[in-house]
């Protein structure tokens, strides 16, 4: 079995650009970055768990100790969100550009296809496994998946599941779960998972089989894909995003004004 190396803190980029917002850690690095060292783990065969970070997880792990021990422990923490963007800026934390959950796992597939790498894909619904299936002959015919679970099942089948990932000799691991559900399946089994790079993606299985729609480029470019969510689905998500947003704007606001006067009394 695969253990957690911990020499990914050492790792030099890695090291070089974690960076601190909100009392999470986070990693000021490049779309390109994220992939060569999603590459250089699958190549090397050395265990990395990837988290990406959004409005609704940093509001969500103030209150949320295990949400937040699992990002924090996690090897490379991506930011997922405009809004994390911005406000990390904001507060004068330097990072390149947003490094999109969905995207990365897009690429990560046609990584896959290029260098043979083999991904296991968890989660979601049946139907929504099939129609990703089924894109990826398309966008992808020379890709080898290494297996396949839809998200529904019961704690007491977590080990038989790990048992299925290990088998299928997977390179990487792609689990498509809500939030805090997905970090706590990928903390619990880091250790014994023998994928390379393990990855939680949320609802990214929905938009690439074609349930959900994303949000147009200049929509996402202007950091208002959450009100494009919200209006694709407004009774279920409208006080979702009312909340978190609403903790999000206190929060920085606070975060603000504390750096502002931590540097004044550094003059």
């Amino acid at each position: 079995m695969n253990a957690h190396d911990p020499g990914w803190a050492q790792h030099r980029l890695l090291a070089s650009r974690r960076r601190e917002f909100l009392g999470a850690p986070i990693h000021a690095l490049t779309m390109a970055e994220t992939l060569a060292i999603a590459d250089e783990a699958m190549t090397l065969r050395r265990p990395l768990h990837h988290v990406v970070v959004n409005v609704a997880k940093l509001v969500s792990m103030r209150n949320n100790t295990e949400l937040r021990e699992d990002v924090a422990t996690a090897d490379v923490i991506n930011v997922d969100g405009k809004g994390v963007l911005w406000g990390a800026r904001l507060c004068g934390v330097a990072l390149p550009e947003r490094v999109a959950g969905v995207d990365i796992m897009i690429n990560l597939l046609s990584l896959c296809a290029k260098r043979g790498f083999r991904p296991f894909l968890l989660g979601a619904e049946q139907s929504v496994l099939d129609a990703v299936g089924r894109r990826l002959a398309k966008d992808h015919p020379s890709l080898v998946v290494a297996g396949i679970r839809n998200g529904y099942f019961k704690p007491e089948d977590e080990a038989g599941i790990v048992e299925a990932i290990n088998a299928s000799g997977a390179d990487c691991l792609l689990v498509a779960m809500p939030t805090p559900r997905k970090e706590r399946f990928l903390k619990r089994h880091r250790d014994e998972l023998i994928p390379s790079f393990v990855m939680g993606v949320g609802g990214s299985f929905d938009v690439y089989g074609g349930k959900v729609a994303r949000a147009p480029k200049l929509i996402q470019a202007a950091g208002l894909e959450w009100l494009f969510r919200v209006a694709q689905e407004p009774r279920r998500l409208w006080r979702r995003y009312y909340d978190t947003n609403t903790a999000y704007v206190g929060l920085l606001c606070r975060e603000f004004w504390d750096r502002r006067g931590r540097r004044k009394v550094d003059l």
